[in-house]
């Protein structure tokens, strides 16, 4: 079998590559030794996304009486609950089916490895067959990162994946890590009724935002009645009863928490083993492979993307990688992807989503900053809609105006975080995002004001 591209890893690195490469005119194939659509599609994105609509939907029917609703009866089914997720997952994974069909992509099952210049060995349950290309990309992905003293078992100590197909809901719940998957995972375990621990090493949840974003998502899920400890390390789990005695160090001391489960969510770990990279004599550091701007491997024709280069983990950042390694590849002149303006977006309740630096980063690189924010207590379609909770915040230089950072906490903010990107790259300022009309009434107006109070002009505060 030849062909102009193989790409190992259909996930939204991988498809998406293949995706424009036959746009551009490229004879391309995939090599997938599970699902269609990756981690992304399957385990991680989109099958989430469905769990946290069921447990917001939920914790809607909870406080109906807040909207002058009046239901009398209604209770959680947490394996309809788990099923939906599931189904929704398969439904997203038929599409990228239908998607290599419409695009005549040649999907080859099974593992895919380097196995000399432009060859690619496919090994399906033990039939192992070659395809060959001049070109090929690496988009194998990551999966979760195993603490040296926390073991999981598939049972007691779990991962994401585990944890989204449980056969009953537990009582009790110590997640590790308040990254995006251990916080929104807290947020649906504890909105389904389970009783949630988060423990962080470092001093504040999702320790990546901003300051004031963390502290407000902190505030907000003690209100909801999870347990957090930060400054706090998993040293071991004890497996061997009914449940789970998990020993945590903490600024007080050593504290043991009892509970059914635990989940892992301290991280990834890239896919790199068996990919045939050492016999290919492709460099890599610290677990990444190492690449140009256009995605290029020391060695001629093998290109890598997504988790397993440097750069944020992140499906939209895989998709763009792709999109620009297989443009230059066809011979186009793409731009080089601007790793300071991806939005990142976490999909716990409220929604926490932001682009750029933050106040910190902005004072620390030497930026004289002007600081506007803005309450969602103040907006009147906030407070319409009962989702009062959070904020937006905007950062921009003094000087000349440029809009440095954006962070967001509240409803809907993930669909919000757009507009600052954009913006970004257009190189807008603040005064033009002030004298650009947002409509009323809308979660969206609250960047306006923000950027209207960073200029003292802020009407509604």
């Amino acid at each position: 079998m030849k062909f102009d591209l193989i790409v190992i890893g259909s996930g939204p690195g991988g498809y998406v590559a293949a995706i424009r490469a036959s746009q551009l005119g490229l004879k391309t194939a995939i090599v997938e030794k599970a699902e269609l659509g990756g981690v992304c599609l399957n385990w991680g994105c989109i099958p989430t996304k469905a769990l946290l609509k069921s447990a917001q939907v939920y914790e809607y029917l909870q406080h109906a009486s807040d909207y002058g609703i009046t239901v009398k009866e209604f209770s959680e089914d947490f394996n309809a609950v788990i099923q939906r997720s599931r189904g929704v997952a398969a439904g997203m994974s038929k599409g990228i089916e239908f998607l290599m069909k419409k695009n005549k992509i040649t999907v080859i099952q099974g593992y895919g490895k380097l196995a000399g210049k432009g060859k690619v060995e496919v090994d399906n349950a033990g039939k192992k067959e070659i395809a060959e290309a001049a070109h090929i990309i690496l988009a194998t992905g990551a999966r979760a990162r195993e603490l040296p003293n926390v073991k999981i078992d598939g049972s007691k100590v779990v991962e994401y994946r585990k944890a989204m197909t449980l056969d009953k809901k537990p009582e009790s719940m110590v997640v590790i890590g308040s990254g995006a998957i251990g916080v929104e995972f807290a947020y649906f375990y504890s909105t389904m009724g389970t009783k949630v621990t988060i423990v962080e090493f470092q001093d504040r949840i999702l320790p990546v935002e901003d300051v004031e974003v963390s502290k407000a998502l902190e505030k907000i899920y003690k209100k909801k009645g999870l347990n957090i400890m930060t400054s706090s390390a998993v040293e071991s789990v004890d497996t061997s009863g009914k449940g789970c005695k998990v020993s945590v160090k903490t600024p007080k001391g050593v504290e043991v928490i009892e509970c059914d489960i635990v989940l892992s969510a301290a991280g990834i770990q890239t896919n790199l083993e068996n990919l045939g990279l050492e016999s290919m004599g492709v460099k890599t550091d610290k677990g990444k492979v190492l690449v140009d701007d256009y995605y290029k491997t020391n060695i001629e024709g093998v290109y890598a993307i997504g988790d397993i280069v440097h750069g944020p983990a992140l499906a939209h950042v895989a998709s763009a990688e792709g999109i620009i390694c297989v443009e230059n590849i066809a011979g186009h002149h793409p731009e080089p992807l601007d790793y300071g303006n991806i939005p990142g977006c976490t999909y716990s309740h409220p929604e926490v989503a932001s682009v750029g630096l933050t106040e910190e980063q902005a004072k620390e690189k030497g930026y004289e900053i002007k600081v506007g924010k803005f309450p969602f207590s103040a907006s009147g379609k906030a407070s319409a809609s009962g989702h009062k909770d959070g904020f937006v915040k905007v950062i921009f230089d003094a000087k000349y105006g440029e809009w440095l950072g954006c962070h967001m906490i509240g409803e809907g903010v993930t669909d919000m975080i757009a507009e600052a990107v954009v913006a970004r790259k257009l190189e807008t300022t603040g005064i033009e995002i002030i004298k650009s009309v947002h409509p009323h009434p809308t979660m969206s107006e609250a960047i306006m004001e923000a950027a209207a109070q960073a200029y003292n002009e802020c009407i509604h505060l």
